[in-house]
């Protein structure tokens, strides 16, 4: 069982390695797995036993929902009911960081716990080599949250995942540092011809809005319909000071642009860079001697807007 597991054995994501995750999975054991976004604790999503395990390694609350991987649009649609947004959606941005929440369908082969009771299920196809060799392999959709302890700092490379979860999981696969480096959009599309941005990512709002034709519907519901969305999140377990300057005595300074630090998200100020490199830095400041982190500001545009979205969790 995994609780009882020391440190997780370590495979490149190699043929050999992918074969070896993939009998884990088929056990309904959970495994670490790269994808482009971040790292993900992945486990069958038909076995209740499996998803459990997602759950216990992590200590996730059990309201919050989990995100299905799932190799093509046409296993997605044996699980989800897709309009004609929703396969505009998916045609544009499949495989890649876009995970829709969709009506689940009746007769669904989904374990009750990942859609913590909601009638809504959520899904992305990811474009990670890894990830999609394990779910042809497999043949399953597969759970897959961030591979950390719930509520942490989200993994980009494999020693995060391995520094998070020992004790908790048999495997790790090590596919180097995630590209992208930030969780995936989330999208919920509503019966009533609206939609809502649940999590912002690496797709910008402009582009899914120039896909649908409309903006997004600003309304809150009173559940959590998909990960990320409490108000308290990747957290470095020390308090967090945003749009400084400068570092305090007692402060460890996580730069931007022109605003040096004791590391930097981009010496250059390139968003992108600084959406890859948020959570590696993040990790760093947990680890440094310093009990207070500080944040450079961070513009508030594109990608921006979600490298903001997760540094006010963290600080929350």
């Amino acid at each position: 069982m995994p609780g009882k597991l020391s440190q997780p054995e370590v495979r490149r994501a190699d043929p050999a390695g992918l074969a070896a995750a993939a009998e884990l999975l088929r056990a309904g054991e959970p495994v670490a797995v790269p994808t482009e976004t971040v790292y993900g604790l992945a486990a069958r999503a038909d076995s209740a036993d499996a998803v459990a395990a997602i759950y216990r390694a992590k200590g996730r609350p059990s309201f919050n929902p989990l995100i299905v991987h799932v190799a093509s649009l046409e296993q997605a649609e044996q699980l989800a009911i897709f309009d004609p947004r929703a396969r505009k959606l998916a045609q544009a941005f499949w495989p890649g960081a876009l995970t829709l929440v969709l009506p689940l369908s009746n007769g669904a082969r989904i374990a009750p716990a990942v859609t913590a009771g909601l009638p809504t299920i959520a899904l992305r196809c990811p474009a990670h080599p890894a990830m999609r060799a394990l779910l042809e392999e497999t043949g399953l959709p597969l759970a897959a949250p961030s591979a950390n302890r719930s509520g942490g700092v989200s993994p980009t490379t494999a020693e995060h995942a391995i520094a998070s979860l020992a004790g908790r999981i048999p495997l790790v696969l090590d596919g180097g540092a995630c590209e992208a480096g930030l969780e995936s959009t989330i999208v919920a599309l509503r019966d009533n011809g609206a939609w809502q941005l649940l999590r912002l990512g690496p797709i910008e709002e402009a582009q899914i809005s120039a896909i649908l034709g409309s903006a997004p519907d600003d309304m809150t519901r009173p559940e959590i319909e998909a990960p990320g969305q409490l108000a308290s999140h990747y957290s470095p377990g020390k308090p967090v000071r945003l749009d400084a300057l400068e570092a305090g005595p007692d402060e460890f300074l996580i730069g931007f642009g022109a605003v040096t630090g004791d590391v930097t998200l981009s010496p250059s100020g390139d968003l992108a860079e600084a959406a890859a490199r948020l959570y590696a830095c993040l990790h760093l400041s947990e680890a440094a001697p310093q009990p207070k982190i500080a944040v450079a500001p961070i513009p508030d545009s594109g990608i921006g807007a979600a490298l903001n979205d997760r540094l006010r969790r963290a600080a929350a």
